[in-house]
């Protein structure tokens, strides 16, 4: 190894952010004194946003310190990772549209905003204290984000799959509205009968409606295909969770910034 060249060894859980060409192995930066080692990182293509250690020639690194050479052990984000919160708040981003459903549909406190700009998406989730899911690198980039995720998988089932590994949330499927994530309340046929098919009024007698939108809801012929899509999220949860009380301790919590 040359004087000036950083060794970056991006753990296998990583590399599929890595260029093809840099996957199979430790990759050579070479380093100039200015740069950090989180922004080396970055330019491989790993938002921080995905790391849970930097190791620096066997000790660990802060993402701020100057880059120099040696070498550079990049560790994945702990699973399940904390978060700002207790159930998690989550943000999505505009190509996450049917994820944002799949979440409200299990309960969980997911926002979001097609029409928002990524400057916008980062305000609102400083703000409120959300991470911002997304597949955009670029957007898990902004230094004024403080806690995003990269989303994996093409399709809404693995792209539930990775969110709920990564934080193993508490569910409670049925709770909220898909629409707009507004809380579901009980409420007698009456309330809603004005708003139902004369089918439907006919043949359910049990009924909740979103407090946020008023959109009523009931248990209809699409209720065993969701209600295999809530068991597949409990089953997911339960096995990071075992995995974590059966498994070796943490590596720490994630990085953000850099």
């Amino acid at each position: 190894m040359t004087s000036d060249v950083l060794l970056v060894d991006v753990g296998a859980d990583l590399r599929f952010l890595l260029p093809p060409r840099r996957r199979a192995g430790p990759v050579p930066v070479r380093v100039d004194g200015e740069s950090t080692l989180g922004h080396v990182v970055e330019s491989l293509g790993v938002p921080l946003t995905e790391v849970g250690e930097l190791l620096l020639d066997g000790r660990r690194a802060d993402p701020g310190g100057r880059a120099g050479p040696g070498c550079l052990v990049v560790r994945p984000v702990s699973r399940p990772q904390t978060t700002p919160t207790n159930p998690p708040r989550f943000l999505l981003d505009v190509h996450l549209g049917s994820l944002s459903r799949r979440l409200r549909l299990l309960g969980l406190d997911a926002a979001y905003e097609p029409d928002a700009d990524d400057a916008a998406l980062v305000e609102r989730a400083a703000a409120e204290q959300r991470v911002l899911l997304t597949q955009d690198r670029g957007l898990l980039r902004r230094r004024a984000l403080p806690q995003g995720a990269y989303v994996r998988g093409h399709g809404v089932e693995p792209q539930a799959d990775d969110v709920l590994d990564r934080f193993a949330p508490d569910l409670a499927p049925w709770t909220r509205c898909v629409a707009c994530g507004g809380v579901l309340e009980p409420v007698p046929r009456g309330a809603v009968e004005h708003l139902l098919q004369p089918g439907t009024r006919r043949t359910y007698d049990e009924f909740a409606r979103c407090a946020g939108c008023g959109r009523p809801y009931w248990r209809g012929a699409h209720a065993r295909r969701l209600e295999a899509a809530v068991h597949r999220a409990h089953e997911v949860v339960a096995r990071r969770r075992r995995a974590v009380d059966g498994g070796p301790a943490g590596r720490g919590p994630g990085m953000v910034g850099g």
